[in-house]
């Protein structure tokens, strides 16, 4: 039997996903397979690095450190992010608050960031290097348009894997996973609004057509997938964590208090439902 853990992005609403991420490891339960988009991904490594914690240090240290957001760095020509991207994917992780590359490197799984095919307006899946320093397929996994830059990767421009894949729970049944279990970073109830290409993003990717209209039918296609996702939960095929509320958290978020109260949130919800998902896992 393998299990897949499929996290959905949101910035750093994710943090709802790492206090579910957690509260999985406070019960020793480890997945076969990963995949996450943008945050999801950028925060799931912590879990397959087993450093429970992690995560929630990184927000409520540096939310309102400059050098992590602002519109400063996106003002910056070296930078060209509303995140700071060195700062963020480089000096955190390697010196402030380390991450675990062996750990993680020895983790004998699948662990796969989706991002945003520009070419193709698809999504691809890449294998998230085991001893990247610099974390380039997750950097690109978490390129919001507009707010990053566009990343090469083996010849092919990508950004944030939400717009093709938002939630890739097809991808871990295609990855032969028995048993999927999905983060969400919305409420149950949530329902993407369109998306219309407004003058500025169609000025920046009119190179990539397949892009722009991707950007067009990605809100039919989000909540068709969630439809289909919430389907398949109440048949017993997968088991999905939902936050009851956002808390007014945004992708931006500074209120490091209210950032506390969503990774609560999830860790509650992880131990709440401990017996219910181990019951889903034995099946």
């Amino acid at each position: 039997m393998k299990t897949g853990l499929v996290l959905e992005g949101g910035a750093l609403r994710a943090i709802f996903s790492s206090g579910v991420c957690d509260g999985l490891l406070k019960g020793d339960i480890m997945a076969d397979y990963v995949a996450g988009v943008s945050a999801g991904i950028a925060y799931g490594v912590s879990y397959v690095s087993r450093q429970p914690g992690r995560n929630l240090e990184v927000v409520t240290r540096y939310a309102n450190d400059r050098r992590y957001m602002g519109m400063g760095n996106l003002a910056d020509k070296k930078n060209r992010s509303y995140f700071g991207l060195r700062f963020v994917y480089d000096t955190i992780p390697n010196e402030l608050v380390p991450f675990d590359y062996d750990t993680f490197a020895a983790f004998p799984g699948q662990v796969e960031a989706v991002v945003t095919n520009l070419n193709t307006g698809r999504a691809d899946y890449l294998p998230v290097p085991r001893r990247d320093r610099r974390s380039k397929v997750i950097q690109a996994s978490c390129a919001m348009p507009l707010l990053f830059p566009i990343y090469e990767i083996d010849g092919q421009p990508y950004l944030d894997g939400g717009m093709a894949d938002a939630i890739p729970w097809r991808r871990a049944l295609d990855q032969g996973c028995d048993r999927v279990v999905v983060v969400l970073t919305r409420p149950r109830g949530y329902v993407r609004k369109p998306d219309k290409p407004k003058g500025l993003l169609r000025r920046k990717y009119r190179d990539y057509p397949a892009f722009l209209q991707l950007v067009e039918r990605r809100a039919e296609v989000y909540n068709r997938e969630r439809d289909e996702l919430l389907r398949l939960e109440r048949e017993g095929k997968v088991f999905v964590f939902a936050p009851d509320s956002t808390l007014g958290v945004s992708r931006t978020e500074r209120d490091v208090e209210k950032l506390r109260l969503l990774w609560g949130a999830g860790y509650q919800m992880a131990a709440d439902r401990m017996e219910e998902l181990r019951d889903y896992l034995s099946r």
